[in-house]
């Protein structure tokens, strides 16, 4: 997800299978150091968690829609996160807007802020997508999994806030089984009704 030749070739190889009913598009990453993408010059965070997972969403529509079931819709779900209701999205007005995220000069470091901007970028896109996508074709939803033990998302997190974080996951996070039910929900239970629709907590959201 870090660089687009992969993205690409990843697509390229799913046009390959005989059949593909659903897509969940996982990949995240929260980094604690501001950190330039080396093969696009973006700032990683916005590169991974929105510019490319965009990216591979657009390019497995058209799979999905021609290799689901006849008559059954592909089934697209991307993992958002329930962060995006606390954004403050301080760069709003910067113009032009995805550079802003480049240079801690214009965008104040912040991963606290920076991620939920990531993945608020992809609730906008999606907000545009469907606008082209018919849910008799492929209906396409985002999913937040809720606090998880035992996911990586936080890998990069060390020393004190690292030890908070696996702390408060103890307490408070859901196992595995019970975030990748809501996988399950968003791709398999919901139907067209979740067209363009943020789900949380099994729910279908603002």
């Amino acid at each position: 997800m870090g660089s687009y030749d992969s993205v690409q070739a990843f697509a390229r190889r799913a046009e390959q299978l005989s059949r593909l009913d659903i897509a969940i598009l996982n990949a995240g990453l929260i980094k604690m150091e501001f950190t330039l993408n080396p093969n696009t010059g973006h700032e990683e965070m916005v590169q991974v968690n929105y510019l490319s997972t965009m990216l591979l969403a657009i390019l497995l529509l058209p799979t999905l829609k021609s290799k689901s079931p006849h008559g059954v819709p592909g089934r697209l779900t991307i993992v958002g996160s329930g962060t995006v209701h606390a954004v403050k999205f301080k760069n709003r007005n910067r113009n032009p807007l995805l550079s802003a995220f480049d240079d801690p000069k214009i965008t104040p470091w912040d991963p606290i802020e920076l991620y939920p901007s990531s993945k608020f970028l992809g609730l906008l896109f999606l907000i545009k997508l469907v606008d082209h996508v018919k849910a008799d074709d492929v209906v396409v939803n985002v999913v937040d999994p809720g606090y998880c033990k035992g996911s990586l998302l936080h890998r990069e997190t060390t020393g004190v806030v690292g030890g908070i974080v696996s702390f408060s996951k103890t307490l408070t996070a859901r196992s595995l089984e019970v975030g990748s039910s809501t996988y399950v929900d968003a791709a398999v239970l919901k139907g067209k009704e979740s067209h363009g629709c943020f789900i949380l907590d099994w729910q279908i959201r603002p």
